[in-house]
């Protein structure tokens, strides 16, 4: 059974104070997506795991206690620490097809981000249009 999700996608002309607003958020989750990497980098060299997407979680907002996680609501964090995890279960599903000769280029863990922005996805759980419109607040912070 496949799941079926609802996505829009709005291009949009802002104005200089929310182009900065969005700079940042994009900017914080290149940096909280590498955050993630190298915790799930380390963990691989040393047991030969990778860390579910949950752990990553606890490990970056409880035990951490990650800038970058905070700069989000955190539903919105955790999308992104989901595409890490997704990004290492592809690359051991990519080790296993190797394995069983299905692929014959041997696979790369996944690497860093060198700067830049990277997507930022809202749940509708974080984001409640204002009169047809996205709202302003849209950093996690108080």
């Amino acid at each position: 059974m496949t799941k079926m999700f609802k996505c829009q996608q709005n291009l949009i002309n802002p104005d200089k104070e929310t182009r900065a607003v969005l700079e940042f958020l994009c900017g914080e989750s290149v940096k909280l997506g590498n955050c993630a990497i190298y915790y799930s980098r380390q963990l691989f060299f040393k047991t030969g795991k990778a860390p579910s997407k949950y752990d990553l979680q606890k490990e970056l907002s409880v035990r951490n206690k990650n800038l970058h996680y905070q700069a989000f609501y955190s539903d919105t964090a955790q999308q992104v620490l989901g595409d890490v995890a997704e990004s290492f279960k592809g690359f051991f599903g990519l080790l296993k097809a190797l394995k069983a000769g299905r692929v014959s280029q041997k696979p790369k863990l996944p690497n860093y981000r060198k700067g830049g922005m990277a997507v930022v996805t809202y749940t509708g759980r974080s984001v409640k249009l204002e009169n047809g419109l996205l709202p302003t607040n849209l950093i996690g912070l108080p």
